[in-house]
């Protein structure tokens, strides 16, 4: 209940927590069951209120479940970052019907255009499968397309492997070959390194707010709200003669950037 999360959110701000990680099975359709509708709009709000916590960030929603006063919440509430993690894992729609996903490649670019020109500074994530059983050179094709075309901010991508009990174990052959996995794999990343080397590249010369997650060497180690811990780019500030705080936030400006983190200084 909306109840409960709220009293644990605000244990943990009151213990110093300054980032909230929403993250659910399928996130998106929090509340149906409890309240009959979709509510994850209305605990976000609640959310914001709590004194002290200054990011919250969405994780794990199907794209076909978003809906209009979630992404009006997430463009008029400060603390909610602009950040989605989409888990559309292809685009073909042959391939989307096999993995029993109830989406399609149409729907999934309207979802990320409409993302988009509400809110235009909008970090996209997702996560791929390539050669789940049946899966073409065409569609594979297809989903490089795809890829190319809508510039995820952040991707991950796995070769599929026959998992015990599941539904594509039970129901499809696991016929594609490993090496082919492999090269379709890699010829997924690649595309997406270039995508996300040109990305990084482009935020050389602004401004951005991070948080400070750890030290590491020489470097203090922070975020900024277009990345979750672990998984995303980081920012990296040289020591130098600064006194940074873990879990703090700091204003820095972007001096350079490789295919995925960014250097950056304070900016005082």
């Amino acid at each position: 209940p909306m109840e409960k999360l709220l009293a644990e959110a605000k244990d943990l701000a009151d213990q110093g927590v300054k980032e909230l990680i929403l993250v659910a099975q399928e996130t998106t359709v929090y509340g149906k069951d409890l309240y009959g509708e979709k509510s994850l709009h209305k605990l976000l709000r609640e959310l914001c209120k709590i004194s002290g916590i200054q990011w919250i960030r969405i994780l794990y929603c199907y794209p076909e479940e978003i809906y209009d006063e979630l992404i009006q919440t997430i463009k008029e509430e400060p603390k909610v970052c602009h950040y989605l993690d989409l888990p559309i894992q292809h685009a073909s729609d042959a391939v989307l019907k096999r993995m029993g996903r109830r989406t399609s490649k149409a729907q999934l670019v309207e979802i990320i255009e409409k993302l988009r020109k509400e809110i235009p500074d909008i970090s996209l994530r997702t996560t791929l499968i390539t050669g789940f059983p049946g899966e073409t050179e065409e569609d594979h094709e297809e989903l490089m397309e795809f890829v190319r075309t809508a510039r995820f901010d952040r991707m991950g991508a796995f070769a599929y492997s026959e998992e015990e009990g599941t539904y594509s174990a039970k129901h499809y052959k696991d016929e594609i070959p490993q090496e082919v996995k492999q090269q379709r794999l890699d010829a997924l990343m690649e595309l997406q390194q270039e995508i996300s080397a040109d990305l990084s590249h482009r935020k050389i010369g602004q401004e951005f707010k991070v948080i400070i997650d750890r030290k590491e060497g020489d470097y203090y180690i922070g975020r900024t709200q277009f990345d979750s811990p672990e998984v995303d780019p980081e920012v990296l500030i040289k020591v130098e003669n600064h006194r940074l705080r873990i879990g703090s936030f700091h204003r820095v400006k972007v001096y350079d950037a490789d295919d995925f983190d960014l250097y950056a200084t304070i900016v005082k």
